[in-house]
């Protein structure tokens, strides 16, 4: 697996919807890996602005469970997700060591907060196991690949938020931002 601890996509790399982030049938994919506790999870390549370490978050009210707050990037306020309470993992408070990791999806751009960065993993399309085959009522999960020593679970961004999610995101980000002015 090639390794960057910091990526960034030109902006022609935008997706402008989520069929450019699907590989074509025999072609390369790549992906970039991060972790939470041991567990090895991925977004594709073509979502993922940047890497950076973590920093505070701001308390975002009225913003859904899956939502810690916000951070400025870069005069930008942006979300940051909290994939342990999506994932179901043990919550903890986010350490210096962290990292935030920035993705765009089709409606924004959000942050994830992880603990590290692994890389990026580049292999053939056909290498992904389609979620419905492994977990068809989990729409934010795109497929798992399997590798030598354990699972990559790859996650579709543009499904991870539930309608009354982003809804509630939605609402809430733009209060913030009425209180701002």
């Amino acid at each position: 697996m090639q390794t960057s601890k910091h990526l960034k996509a030109t902006p022609d790399d935008s997706p402008s919807d989520t069929a450019a982030l699907a590989p074509a049938f025999g072609a390369t994919a790549q992906w970039v890996v991060f972790c939470l506790d041991r567990a090895r999870y991925a977004l594709p390549l073509a979502a993922v602005d940047r890497i950076v370490r973590a920093v505070h978050v701001t308390a975002l009210p009225l913003g859904p469970d899956i939502v810690l707050g916000a951070i400025d990037v870069a005069g930008r306020v942006l979300p940051v997700f909290n994939l342990r309470r999506r994932f179901r993992l043990p919550e903890r408070p986010i350490e210096p060591a962290d990292h935030f990791l920035i993705a765009r999806t089709a409606r924004r751009t959000v942050v994830l907060a992880i603990d590290t960065a692994q890389g990026v993993l580049e292999r053939p399309a056909a290498d992904m196991i389609h979620a419905a085959s492994v977990a068809p009522n989990l729409e934010h999960l795109q497929g798992v690949i399997q590798l030598e020593d354990g699972l990559v679970l790859i996650h579709d961004l543009e499904h991870f938020l539930s309608p009354d999610e982003a809804h509630e995101l939605d609402e809430a980000m733009s209060q913030r931002a009425s209180h701002a002015n």
